[in-house]
């Protein structure tokens, strides 16, 4: 069996040493883990495009659609959105560690295959709930996948997105008829109770990790701005 190779460590802001993401590769495949847990592998991208190709369907018709994507991850939502918007689309991804944006022009970038240098992207180095505070009303999708869900694991911070006060202020940052995205890897239905005291209409969708039709199933919330 091909070993894993330890390529790089990353800090997470308001962590101590023992809270560290590790970048690993074997092969051809690449895993991004907190401690002993697998947050991220290159293996299991289904998901991760399903955010963004569930968004596009929804927004069918808008012809520049301005575009948030908290989270760079391994640029599967990415490379999706850019697959699935057309040339007018403006997309700004927000990646709160700079580490993550780093792998993806260095190790990973295989896997990102041009995406960052499109055009029609911009990568900030920051954190996504500012960059919805400074553009209210900017934003015709917010696409959310910073943790494993609307619990916050890798950065406590993050549980402030998922909060009343957080879903407000997403709600906010997206136009009329607008939609925030939230992917998790299991279902909350406080979550889902939260999204529709905020206003939303929801639906949640449950969508495989693989591309196939197998294995396990992983959560996406779809909440439109009326």
């Amino acid at each position: 069996m091909i070993p894993w190779i330890h390529l790089d460590t990353a800090t997470l802001p308001g962590r101590g040493p023992d809270r560290e993401l590790r970048l690993k590769r074997r092969g051809a495949e690449f895993s991004i883990r907190l401690g002993s847990i697998e947050l991220m592998n290159s293996r299991l991208s289904g998901s991760e495009e399903a955010l963004a190709t569930l968004v596009a369907a929804r927004l069918a018709g808008r012809t520049d659609p301005r575009i948030l994507i908290g989270g760079l991850g391994m640029g599967f939502t990415l490379r999706a959105a850019l697959a699935s918007f057309g040339p007018g689309a403006r997309i700004t991804v927000a990646e709160l560690v700079p580490a993550v944006v780093a792998w993806a022009r260095g190790p990973m970038a295989e896997l990102f295959a041009g995406s960052l240098d499109d055009p029609r992207v911009t990568v900030t180095e920051r954190d996504v709930a500012q960059v919805i505070a400074e553009n209210a009303g900017g934003y015709d999708a917010i696409l959310l996948d910073v943790d494993n869900g609307p619990e916050a694991l890798t950065v406590a911070a993050n549980d402030r997105l998922y909060d009343q006060g957080g879903l407000g202020l997403a709600k906010a940052g997206l136009r009329p008829g607008g939609v925030l995205a939230v992917w998790s890897q299991g279902p909350d239905r406080s979550f889902t109770q939260r999204l529709k005291r905020s206003g939303f209409a929801v639906e949640e969708v449950m969508v495989r990790a693989h591309r196939g039709r197998s294995g396990a199933r992983h959560v996406i919330w779809l909440a439109r701005r009326s």
